[in-house]
């Protein structure tokens, strides 16, 4: 009889590279992925996550859909944990924050506390998305469009043929690759080294393949870079090793 042969970990192949944050250039700039996938400029305090969708529950309720409403809850207290580890002087939200125009005002008191004491003591940044174009009512933090961060420029959809330096979400990039019980399917940051995607950072986020075609045009095909979520480590994957399809 012939042994079947196991697949060998994600971690153990070969190109693949794991730590329990990954660096990310983009541009020149040093920037590390965290495993919660918050994106944190050391040298200068400053702590980047994109699509939190904040009360997508409490959006959902409203058309019928019934969801626990526990994801904005959820959502705060891991930004509250990247926020205790790193203690950023500044956070910049990179759009879609909350899940529509109304989130913010369905926000209970105790969701509007935990935001304001992650708030407190730092500049926070809110950029537009499309589902909350509008700045949130009632809470802290300055809104704008794009935020310039040295180099980089921030911003909620990432735009084809922009200049280096670009960092954006709403695209809510996941890698798939051939794990040892099949295809493991994980949010990550994509970088081809000028220009970086984030993931969503929300708990009820859902996610796209960064091979899908909407990803066309905007990083280099070839060198692109998954920077994948696992339960403790972040996963540098190359894009050769990452799956096509859903």
């Amino acid at each position: 009889m012939t042994a079947l042969k196991r697949k060998a970990p994600v971690e153990a192949r070969p190109g693949v590279v794991s730590r329990v944050h990954s660096h990310v250039g983009v541009a020149g700039v040093d920037l590390l992925a965290d495993v919660c996938g918050a994106l944190f400029h050391e040298a200068d305090g400053v702590l980047l996550v994109a699509d939190l969708h904040l009360e997508k529950g409490s959006s959902f309720a409203r058309r019928g859909l019934m969801l626990p409403p526990y994801d904005t809850a959820a959502t705060l207290a891991k930004l509250g944990a990247v926020v205790a580890r790193t203690r950023p002087r500044l956070v910049v939200a990179l759009g879609d924050s909350f899940h529509d125009r109304a989130g913010a005002s369905r926000m209970g008191e105790a969701d509007r506390a935990a935001l304001a004491a992650l708030q407190a003591g730092r500049d926070w940044v809110w950029l537009a998305g499309n589902h909350d174009p509008a700045p949130p009512k009632g809470l802290g933090g300055t809104t704008a469009a794009t935020w310039s961060l040295g180099p980089l420029t921030l911003r909620h959809e990432p735009l084809p043929g922009a200049p280096a330096g670009e960092i954006a979400g709403h695209l809510h990039p996941v890698a798939i690759v051939a794990g040892a019980g099949g295809a493991v399917r994980r949010r990550a940051f994509v970088s081809d080294g000028t220009r970086c995607i984030m993931p969503a950072f929300g708990a009820y986020a859902g996610g796209l393949n960064f091979r899908h075609p909407a990803f066309a045009g905007l990083l280099k095909e070839g060198r692109r870079i998954a920077h994948a979520l696992g339960r403790d480590r972040v996963y540098a994957i190359p894009e050769s090793r990452c799956l096509a399809g859903a």
